[in-house]
């Protein structure tokens, strides 16, 4: 029987959830793998997320694939007769599809066991807070860790039948940013009376750019995003407060320390100028996604000789992904699958070929069995 990969991923296009509030999208998952024979894998949940061991037949290895399973706080503005049931959210970065191909491969070998033994890893809030970290340090996690993991990423601006990637970074390491400030609030009428919170916030945004133009290499790579700001409450109330919300994307971590290091001289600068209280909080971090080299060649080489795709050796990218923190500490590679829709991740319109889900389970499939097969020939 086909695996019915368009069902499952509209299926859970309608339940998107936020980040460890994955419940109805957990209960999907565990409700089709039930339909699976026990006797071919285990099973752990660890909060929202899900563990599947495939049993291998002669396993010296565990080599892992990990799915993201959670959506964005997007309201959702497609074509679909399937759109999001849960209002202001959607899968609007390809993790229903992620989810899809995971069941899809994950299916492909209980049905055909390989030597290696398989780990099916369905991690939580890839968006935010952030699930990768804990995940792995989990007693969970370790007691199933793998030799290798692997993962790719639906890519809008890349045709069906392509993959993207290189060897070493990928995506970048990636901050977010959060400033307070607080001043005296007044009326209009006499502002020197006030400390105006709305013009030290706009001072701020103009000298977080400095930060990129003048205090870093001009060969690096560095964003810094004020993305949302907010303040005051009517239009003849001087503002005591103010809020900025950001992110920071660097491709070194010694860039990141800076940045911050510089952000927060402003800060204190701003303080001293305007008269006034600042506060940062960097939220979620995400550490970069780095490729293992000899891995990503290896598999470059054989997809190029051995599968149907196209592969591009593409550049680096200011992408933020959790998946970082697996590669830091595990190797393997993160793959860009071509999806061939004009608008791109996180776009309340974006519609990926569903081609896609096809051509990322019979790749993966294909590559881990060739993989299995490599080491038990050298053995």
């Amino acid at each position: 029987m086909a695996f019915p990969y368009t069902q499952i991923r509209r299926d859970l296009h309608r339940i998107p959830e936020p980040g460890f509030q994955e419940f109805k999208t957990q209960s999907y998952l565990l409700d089709y793998l039930s339909t699976l024979p026990s006797e071919r894998f285990e099973l752990k949940t660890w909060r929202t997320g899900i563990l599947v061991k495939v049993k291998g037949l002669a396993p010296k290895r565990l080599i892992a694939w990990r799915a993201d399973m959670d959506g964005l706080p997007i309201r959702e503005e497609t074509s679909y007769d399937f759109q999001s049931e849960h209002e202001g959210f959607m899968h609007a970065c390809g993790h229903d599809m992620h989810m899809t191909m995971g069941l899809g491969i994950l299916t492909h070998f209980v049905e055909n066991p390989i030597a290696d033994d398989l780990l099916f890893v369905f991690q939580p809030a890839e968006e935010g807070p952030g699930g990768a970290l804990p995940m792995l340090s989990s007693e969970e996690f370790n007691e199933w860790r793998p030799d290798y993991i692997f993962a790719c990423h639906i890519a809008p601006e890349y045709p069906v039948g392509t993959i993207a990637l290189k060897e070493g970074i990928l995506f970048a390491n990636t901050s977010e940013l959060f400033m307070d400030l607080k001043g005296l609030g007044g009326h209009a009428a006499y502002p020197h009376r006030a400390n105006d919170m709305v013009v030290a916030a706009s001072h701020l945004v103009t000298q977080l750019q400095s930060v990129v133009a003048r205090n870093i290499d001009p060969l690096d790579s560095v964003v810094i995003t004020v993305g949302k700001i907010e303040g005051g409450t009517k239009q003849n109330i001087i503002a005591e407060n103010a809020r900025l919300e950001g992110t920071i994307r660097t491709m070194s971590m010694e860039s990141m320390a800076k940045v911050k290091g510089r952000i927060e001289a402003l800060a204190k600068g701003i303080e001293a100028g305007f008269e006034c209280k600042t506060a940062i909080d960097y939220g979620s971090n995400y550490c970069q996604v780095y490729n293992d080299p000899a891995l990503t060649r290896d598999f470059m080489e054989w997809a190029r000789e051995e599968s149907d795709v196209q592969v591009i050796e593409c550049k680096e990218a200011m992408t933020g992904e959790d998946f970082g923190y697996f590669l830091s500490e595990i190797p393997g590679f993160l793959f860009w699958l071509g999806a061939d829709t004009p608008y791109g991740l996180h776009h309340s319109r974006i519609e990926p070929s569903e081609r896609t889900m096809q051509v990322g389970i019979n790749l993966v499939t294909q590559y881990l069995t060739w993989l299995s097969q490599q080491a038990n020939q050298s053995a």
